[in-house]
């Protein structure tokens, strides 16, 4: 074998071997159990970054060693390929999106290439290419026929530079989470998907997911929403035109004596009709309208509020509570309206303080009841105070007391309602998926027929003009009414990406021409197995996901709830951040490190080290792949990317990480190359070949076990181990046997590594078709223990004796250590203490 170990030669090499066999190539036909390993697939940006390979590399090495344990692996690669950075890059390039898109597809798919991963690229798909948004098309309108999909006018947040809806969470200090211009409040007729239809369900089913990390269920958990509460009326203290009552919802009925105030959403109806006649109302109300709706900007947000002069009557006690138009409380959520209870609200005492409101307190622990509130609310547990018929009850018990009477004098009910909302899908932007319904003016609303899918975006487009081109593209839009023919208009919307991401993973387990998938075909290997991908996804992509799967289980298509049986969560890589005395953000091929100080290479001045953050390329302190695969070569990166913390957890990327990588690279190179040296056998021999075979087959059966809990940081450190403990021992038929297992232990990490010791070896096939190594279970039993051998309390010896060794053996053993020997000088022991399997204790 060549004395160093030759990286790009030998990635090239079994990269090319692998294409030419299709060696990851996954078959339908196939007896062998089924593992469907998939990590959540890129949006082609133009780079991989160091947070892709770190996720596919932990993918690639369960999808190699399912492969090397008997199963058939499906591990597929595509592409997210639709969504407004391909519009931004044609606006600021002057670049068609597709070819932009198409162009970083290529870039990236040679980036992963290089990588070496297992990936079975027949199966490739990118979600902007008609033959798979096509498919997509056919199954928005099996929803539709199932009754899952419909229109309706919603109020939108719009972005006026970008001219699209945001959601939610993409509204950033009352602005575009991309454009950063001012968001601004529409009513537009767009679709929807019935997602509140299946919330129970979905939430119900987070309990089955015993896989999936209890954050992420707690975090869906929280999204969905279910509580539980009164619904119920109060009665205005005048009339608003025809309205004389304000419904609210509240999960805590039990604190109704402690209301001190009604407050409504800026778009609720009482407030509508109010502003009509009131400047300064209209005023406040559209100053709401232009602030962030994401639940966390609400909770952060200064509680801002506007006096209607109304009152609420209060259902018991017939006290006037004052009417406010609050920025906290949105028409989306429940009612659109809340009955505040400072004492026992965070959000509602803030606003209390700021307004001067009573704070009564009705909920106390014992010892607590005259404690008043000062700036924190008290949400804990306790018995009800200052509240008449329910003083003394328990929470639990004063909510069905509330409830119980409400709905006996009928002003309420107990109801369930949930946060969760339909998903509106509709996006005002050309570089997605084209709806497929037409707009004629006799027959309303009609879907494109069947036989006319994929409805097809038109290439000549132009983005000279702010908005959606579609809908300045006559030719496109301008078609025959199916039904009745006369001149109609197609929809121009697109859906939201996220439908794209909803099903990717059905069409990667089955792929045919003319519709969408084989249902029985799809379900042979679904549920996904193991899923992996970032937490930023926890909710929307996993939620949708779970969602569309029922729908079509709903609509016939096919038979499966869950979409991902198991889900992993990989941390983040994060590297320093260096800037410049001007305050530039410098990268890191930029910066070196001379004695103790960071200097810029270019002007050879000293810098300011930053804090060790997300790599981001704002910040630029983002590593490209192929650089360091140039000088490392594919496996190093592979093996920092899975030995330094635990996959869960931020990895720091470090030049002395990746140093140390490749240095352990080829120290197994230099190990694989002494396989064929099987000693002439020596003295004590057997004794290091049973040692070395107890700790090969436990290592073999550890890392297994490591790598199917996906504890990557683990195996590698069993792996150095065995490393240590084969290099140490002296060259026989055992060593040489540990030297080919290791090859086969590395190789779902190191795969080139691997492929080429193994032909080395003298191999003829390919060792990512190799088998893992067997386990002997006899030898994952320890028959051998190591004794500490201590005088008068301190270690001066061990020694190494079989498992269950009697006192007296032991106390003779340990009296002829040597170094007890010459620490006892001749003195015999007054007492010998012996605790069997662990140590010998002499006393002189």
């Amino acid at each position: 074998m060549q004395r160093r170990f030759n990286p790009l030669e030998a990635d090239a090499k079994w990269q090319k071997l692998w294409d030419e066999k299709q060696s990851f190539r996954a078959s339908d036909s196939s007896d062998k159990p089924r593992s469907y390993v998939l990590e959540m697939f890129p949006y082609p940006s133009g780079r991989i970054h160091i947070g892709h390979v770190r996720n596919y590399t932990m993918g690639d090495v369960l999808a190699r060693f399912r492969r090397m344990t008997g199963h058939e692996v499906l591990h597929p690669m595509g592409w997210d390929a639709f969504g407004m950075p391909a519009e931004n890059a044609a606006m600021e390039k002057k670049v068609h999106p597709g070819d932009w898109t198409r162009s970083n597809i290529a870039n990236m798919k040679a980036q992963l290439k290089r990588l070496g991963f297992a990936l079975d690229w027949s199966r490739e798909l990118a979600t902007c290419e008609p033959d798979y948004y096509g498919h997509e098309q056919a199954l928005f309108l099996d929803l539709y026929e199932a009754g899952l999909v419909y229109r309706k006018e919603s109020a939108v947040n719009w972005d006026p530079v970008d001219m699209t809806v945001l959601a939610n969470e993409q509204v950033i200090d009352g602005k575009g989470w991309r454009s950063g211009a001012p968001v601004e409040k529409r009513k537009l007729s767009q679709w929807f998907l019935k997602i509140t239809q299946f919330a129970d369900d979905l939430l119900a089913g987070l309990d089955s997911l015993d896989q999936w990390p209890d954050k992420v269920k707690l975090m869906q958990a929280n999204w969905i929403g279910k509580s539980v509460g009164l619904q119920f009326r109060f009665a205005l203290d005048q009339t608003v035109g025809d309205i004389d009552s304000l419904e609210v919802f509240s999960t805590r009925p039990d604190t109704i004596f402690g209301a001190s105030f009604a407050a409504i959403a800026a778009d609720h109806p009482i407030a509508l009709a109010l502003a009509e006649g009131d400047a300064n109302l209209a005023a406040f109300a559209e100053e709401c309208r232009r602030s962030g709706t994401a639940a966390a900007e609400i909770e952060t947000q200064e509680k801002k509020g506007y006096d209607t002069g109304l009152s609420v009557i209060h259902p018991f006690t017939q006290a006037k509570l004052p009417l406010f138009v609050a920025n906290f409380v949105l028409m989306e959520y429940g009612t659109g309206a809340v009955m505040a209870v400072p004492a026992h609200d965070q959000r509602d005492l803030d606003f209390a303080r700021k307004y001067m409101l009573p704070v009564p307190r009705v909920v106390a622990a014992a010892g607590d009841e005259a404690k008043p509130i000062h700036d924190e609310a008290y949400a804990g547990p306790g018995k009800l105070v200052n509240s008449d018929f329910l003083d003394g009850m328990d929470v639990e018990a004063a909510k069905a007391a509330v409830i119980a009477r409400a709905e006996a004098e009928g002003w309420g009910q107990g109801t369930t309602i949930w946060r969760l909302r339909d998903w509106g899908v509709s996006r005002q932007r050309y570089w997605g998926t084209p709806i497929p319904f037409i707009h004629c003016a006799d027959c309303g609303v009609v879907p494109v027929p069947r036989d006319q899918l994929p409805v097809v975006l038109p290439q000549d487009v132009s983005f000279e003009i702010p908005g959606n081109p579609l809908d300045r593209h006559t030719e496109w839009h301008t078609v025959d009414c199916p039904t009745c023919g006369k001149t109609a208009r197609r929809e121009t919307d697109t859906l939201d990406t996220f439908v794209d991401s909803s099903w990717y993973f059905i069409r990667f387990a089955s792929q045919p021409q003319d519709k969408p998938f084989d249902k029985a075909e799809a379900e042979r290997w679904l549920p996904v197995g193991q899923y992996i991908g970032g937490v930023e996804h926890a909710i929307l992509h996993l939620l949708y996901a779970r969602f569309w799967t029922r729908a079509l289980q709903y609509a016939g298509k096919i038979d499966v709830a869950e979409p991902f049986a198991g889900l992993f969560t990989q941390g983040m890589v994060t590297h320093e951040t260096y800037r410049a005395e001007d305050g530039r953000w410098l990268a890191p091929s930029e910066v070196e490190k001379r004695g103790d100080a960071y200097i810029e290479t270019a002007t050879n001045a000293a810098i300011q080290l930053g804090r060790v953050e997300k790599m981001s390329k704002s910040k630029k302190n983002v590593v490209d792949p192929d650089d360091i695969i140039d000088q490392y070569g594919a496996d190093a990166v592979r093996w920092f990317m899975l030995s330094d913390s635990p996959p869960e957890r931020d990895l720091p990327w470090t030049a002395s990480g990746i140093e140390g990588s490749w240095r352990f690279v080829n120290r197994l190179w230099r190990l694989f190359g002494e396989a064929g040296d099987t000693g002439t056998g020596s003295e004590g021999a057997d004794s290091q070949d049973r040692a070395l075979d107890r700790k090969l087959h436990q290592t073999v059966d550890g890392v297994a076990k490591d790598i199917e809990s996906l504890s990557f940081n683990k195996a590698v450190a069993k792996i150095y181990e065995l490393t240590n403990a084969v290099e140490k021992a002296a060259p026989s038929a055992s060593r040489a046997a540990a030297i080919r297992a290791l090859a086969l232990l590395v190789a779902p990490m190191t795969p080139h590594l691997a492929e080429e010791a193994w032909a080395e070896m003298g191999e003829e096939s390919l060792i990512a078709d190799a088998p893992w190594p067997d386990v002997d279970p006899k030898l994952l039993v320890e028959d051998e223990v190591t004794i500490a051998v201590q005088v008068m309390g301190k270690l001066r010896d061990t020694i190494t004796v079989a498992k269950g060794t009697d006192k007296t053996t032991l106390e003779a053993l340990a009296l002829a250590a040597p170094n007890v020997a010459r620490t006892l000088n001749g003195a015999a022991p007054k007492k010998v203490i012996v605790v069997p399997d662990r140590l010998v204790n002499l006393v002189v």
